[in-house]
């Protein structure tokens, strides 16, 4: 077992993370997560059914300038993994960027960072159970919705009780048919665009050009994409929190980070490509699949079931993907005395089984709900987290700004990866967040989003706020008590 930290109510403790070395913090989790766990984590993590489902709404808004929209969005996300994976090869921690804000800004940043991304995880978690489940129920009506999420849920959290490895082969595997049916789209789509599949003739630059031009709502309509899918980024930073885990955590996050970010933004924007260069963009419609209608529109047989099998594979892969990083983000909070204690009991294998057990009753919690209120009370819960995912981002970047100039001025040897142009790209990434959140505040539909998910932040920041404050007081008051002279009072 892990042993706690010392109370950080007690003015003479200290948290896991400040009372050892930063740059040398060993973790007490196993390691038997392998190089190629973390590339294809990162490759696989944000490949899911925003992109092969929610990309139509996209279409929809901006055209053909869906393109421009995804390389926007996708070099934001570059930025942020980017920089997250300079702090993470620098001072691995399974707590990742919630680990680093605290180091950075202090411990309101990094209590901030990290409930708000458990809470974020363990929310889409039961959006991910209930849409795999909804999938099942159609191949197996007799098959009540409500047991196929609860054999999801059971397999998953066992294969994360086991031993880490078992969920990097879980993922790798995952990842790996999600990574093959985009590469096999794409070789068909190239295909289809230049005649070389039976039965078609070259498609040429019509559906680019024609239907309004390529920027059909000109540049409003590629903002408006931008906000469409810049959601669909997230899950990247899992790779970093699983990087903790390997045999060397500097050197695997190091490559991991280079070889997925520039690979999902050619398989995201190289998609787009092929799917507004092949159907009119006027044909596609939010909810429905734009790859299921290229498949079917270059004749491949049951596109629709097979299309249905990759969202299925990418659902559960991602519901794993959370609940393990759920997992570690609650347990890397209670290392350092912000969460509660009980859960750093480490089994045998190096499994905060405790930590998964945790975050799966709140998965569990939020599949109920969904199912029983998905218009209610689940609604507000997952309006909640809308954009959390950019407050998140906001904080790597603040973070990166403030431990890049600690790292060179006390271990320059750890920058085996660097954020490009730093300080400048950094701020512009903020930049384009700031942005991001204007546009929220502009567009009617994402608006109480943006205002559930501040309401969320801005109660974590109180609670961070109150606790960093008598934390302090009882500081000041052991402390005023230990300077009395003998006898006094």
């Amino acid at each position: 077992m892990h042993d706690s930290p010392a109370d950080p109510a007690d003015p003479g403790a200290t948290s896991a993370t400040t009372a050892r070395d930063p740059f040398d913090a060993a973790e007490p989790l196993g390691h038997g997560l392998k190089q190629r766990h973390l590339t294809m984590l990162g490759l696989g993590g944000v490949i899911g059914a925003g992109l092969f489902v929610g990309s139509g709404a996209g279409i929809a808004v901006a055209g053909p300038g869906i393109v421009v929209s995804y390389l926007i969005a996708g070099a934001l996300a570059m930025l942020v993994m980017r920089m997250l994976g300079e702090m993470s090869a620098a001072m691995p921690a399974s707590g990742s960027f919630s680990v680093h804000a605290e180091r950075a800004l202090g411990r309101w940043a990094g209590f901030s960072a990290g409930w708000l991304y458990w809470f974020l995880l363990v929310v889409v978690l039961a959006v991910e159970a209930t849409g795999a489940a909804q999938i099942a129920h159609g191949w197996a009506p007799s098959v009540p919705q409500w047991a196929w999420v609860l054999a999801f849920m059971l397999v998953f959290t066992g294969a994360n009780l086991a031993a880490v490895k078992h969920f990097g082969e879980f993922e790798f595997w995952f990842a790996a048919l999600k990574v093959g049916a985009i590469v096999l789209f794409l070789v068909l789509g190239v295909l289809a665009i230049t005649g070389w599949l039976p039965d078609t003739e070259p498609v040429g630059l019509t559906h680019l050009s024609g239907d309004g031009g390529f920027l059909p709502h000109g540049w409003s309509g590629v903002v408006s994409g931008v906000l469409a899918v810049v959601f669909a980024f997230g899950g990247l930073e899992v790779v970093t929190i699983a990087a903790a885990e390997s045999d060397d955590p500097a050197r695997s996050v190091a490559r991991a980070v280079r070889s997925a970010v520039y690979r999902i933004l050619f398989f995201y924007v190289g998609s787009m490509l092929v799917i507004v260069t092949l159907l009119p963009w006027t044909a596609m419609r939010p909810g429905l699949s734009p790859y299921v209608a290229v498949l079917d529109g270059i004749g491949i047989p049951s596109a629709g079931q097979i299309m249905n099998i990759v969202v299925f594979v990418a659902l559960l892969s991602a519901l794993n993907a959370n609940l393990y990083g759920s997992s570690r983000m609650v347990f890397s909070l209670a290392e350092r005395g912000e969460a509660p204690r009980a859960l750093l009991k480490v089994a045998p294998g190096g499994v905060p089984r405790r930590a998964v057990l945790a975050s799966v009753a709140f998965g569990f919690v939020s599949v109920l709900l969904n199912l029983r209120w998905p218009d209610s009370v689940f609604l507000y819960m997952l309006n909640a987290v809308g954009a959390v995912l950019i407050f998140v981002w906001a904080l790597i970047a603040v973070s990166q700004l403030r431990l890049r100039r600690l790292i060179e001025r006390e271990a320059p040897e750890r920058l085996v990866l660097r954020m490009w142009a730093y300080p400048w790209l950094t701020w512009a990434a903020l930049v384009a967040m700031a942005a991001v959140f204007a546009l929220m505040l502009s567009d009617g539909t994402a608006r109480p989003q943006l205002l559930w998910s501040s309401g969320a932040t801005a109660l974590v920041l109180l609670v961070a706020g109150v606790r960093e404050w008598r934390l302090r007081r009882r500081a000041d008051a052991a402390a005023g008590r230990g300077a009395r002279p003998p006898g006094a009072g």
